[in-house]
C-alpha cells in the first residue's frame, strides 16, 4: 500500500505544480492587461512594473492554491478511474477511505503551508504592492479604476514610539478626522490623553483645528490629575499629518495574523469598533483550511460517476470552487454588517462545504 500512496502523491503533486504555474500565469497576464493603461498613463517604468508583479506573486499563489488543489485531486483520482486503476483497487478490497488517507494528510499539510504563506509572504507582498500603487499609480486611467477610499475607518497610528493615535473615521478629501484619541505614554504609563470629536487639517498653518475637545493628564500611578474641556476653536500642532493617515494606513490585507491581533488589541483599548478587523483575522485562519476542504469535496466528485468521472469532476470542480469563494465572501459581508459574529461569518463557508463533502461521500460507493 505504500507504493500506492507514493504513486498517488507523486501524481497529485505534479498536477498541483502545473496547475499553480498555469493559474499564476493567467492571473499575471489578466492583471497586466487590466492595469496596462494605468502603467502607461502614469509613465511607470518597466522596473517598477516587474517589482509590482513580483510582490503580487505570493497573493496570486495564495488565491490560486485552493483551485489548484481541487484540480489536482480531481485529475489524480480521475486518471486512476479512467485507466481502470480505481476499479482494480476496489476489486482488491481497497476502499475510497483508504485511498483518501494520503491526500487528506497532504491537505492538512497544504493548509498549514497556506497559513504560513499568508503570514510570511502575502501580507508582506501586499504591503509593498499597495505602496507602489499609492506612489506611482496616482492618475486615473482611461477606464474607471479603484482609487483610495474617500473615507477610512478604524485607523491606528503610532508616532515617536510613545504616542498612539486612533481615529474612528477619516475623510481623505476634506482631511477631516472624527472621534480622535491621542494617548501619550512615558515608560508604558499614560501621561496625557486628548479626545476630540473632530479635527480638520489646516494646510497653510500645518496644524489641526478642533473644537469640542478634552485634555486629561495623569500622574505616575495613572491617576487623573487634571482635565481641560473646551468648546472653542483651537489649533493643535501634533506629530501626525494627513499623509501619515493616507499613506501609512494599512488595510487588513497588509497585516499578517499576529499583526492583526496586535492591532485589534490596541484598537479595543482606544474604544474603536474592531468588527471588520476581527472578521479579517478569523478569515486568515479559515481560508487556510480551504485546501483540505476542496480535497474532501473533490474525492467523491470523481467517483460519483465512474465512467465519466474525470470530465464530470472537472466540470463540477469549477462550479464548486467559485461557489465556495462566493459563499465565503457572503459570510464575510454578513460579518461586516454584524449580522453574524466574526467567527461564524469567517467559518460559515468551511462548515457548509465540509458538511456537503461528508454528505457527498456517503452517497458514493466506497
Amino acid at each position: 500500500m505504500k507504493k500506492l500512496d507514493r504513486y498517488l502523491l507523486r501524481q497529485f503533486l505534479l498536477i498541483l505544480t502545473i496547475a499553480l504555474i498555469a493559474f499564476n500565469s493567467i492571473f499575471i497576464i489578466v492583471d497586466l492587461i487590466e492595469n496596462l493603461d494605468r502603467f502607461i498613463d502614469n509613465a511607470v517604468s518597466g522596473k517598477i512594473v516587474v517589482a509590482y508583479y513580483l510582490y503580487s506573486i505570493p497573493w496570486f499563489i495564495n488565491i490560486g492554491f485552493p483551485m489548484a488543489t481541487l484540480i489536482a485531486t480531481v485529475f489524480s483520482i480521475g486518471l486512476m478511474a479512467k485507466r481502470n486503476e480505481y476499479t482494480v483497487l476496489k476489486a482488491a478490497g481497497v476502499s475510497l477511505y483508504r485511498i483518501a488517507i494520503p491526500l487528506v494528510l497532504l491537505g492538512i499539510l497544504l493548509s498549514g503551508l497556506s497559513f504560513e504563506l499568508e503570514n510570511r509572504l502575502v501580507s508582506w507582498g501586499n504591503e509593498h504592492r499597495y505602496d507602489i500603487e499609492r506612489r506611482y499609480l496616482k492618475r486615473n486611467s482611461r477606464r474607471s479604476v479603484p482609487r483610495m477610499r474617500s473615507i477610512l475607518t478604524n485607523i491606528f497610528l503610532q508616532k515617536q514610539g510613545s504616542q498612539h493615535i486612533s481615529i474612528t473615521t477619516y475623510k481623505t478629501r476634506k482631511q477631516i478626522a472624527e472621534n480622535v484619541t491621542i494617548v501619550s505614554l512615558d515608560s508604558e504609563r499614560i501621561q496625557q490623553r486628548i479626545d476630540a470629536k473632530e479635527m480638520v487639517w489646516i494646510d497653510s498653518l500645518e496644524a489641526w483645528a478642533s473644537k469640542d475637545y478634552s485634555i486629561r493628564r495623569f500622574d505616575a500611578q495613572g491617576k487623573e490629575i487634571g482635565a481641560h474641556i473646551a468648546h472653542r476653536d483651537t489649533l493643535f500642532h501634533l506629530s501626525f499629518r494627513p499623509d501619515d493617515i493616507s499613506k501609512r494606513f494599512k488595510s487588513p490585507d497588509e497585516l499578517n495574523y499576529f499583526e492583526l491581533e496586535s492591532r485589534i488589541r490596541l484598537l479595543k483599548e482606544n474604544g474603536v469598533d474592531v468588527t471588520r478587523w476581527e472578521v479579517a483575522r478569523q478569515f486568515k485562519i479559515s481560508f487556510a483550511f480551504t485546501n483540505l476542504i476542496v480535497i474532501l469535496f473533490g474525492l467523491p466528485l470523481v467517483v460519483l460517476r465512474p465512467k465519466g468521472g474525470l470530465s464530470f469532476g472537472a466540470g463540477m470542480s469549477v462550479f464548486v470552487i467559485f461557489g465556495y469563494y462566493a459563499f465565503i465572501k457572503f459570510g464575510q459581508s454578513l460579518g461586516y454588517q454584524r449580522l453574524l459574529s466574526p467567527v461564524v461569518s469567517a467559518w460559515l463557508g468551511n462548515v457548509v462545504f465540509t458538511a456537503g463533502s461528508v454528505l457527498l461521500t456517503k452517497l458514493v460507493r466506497k
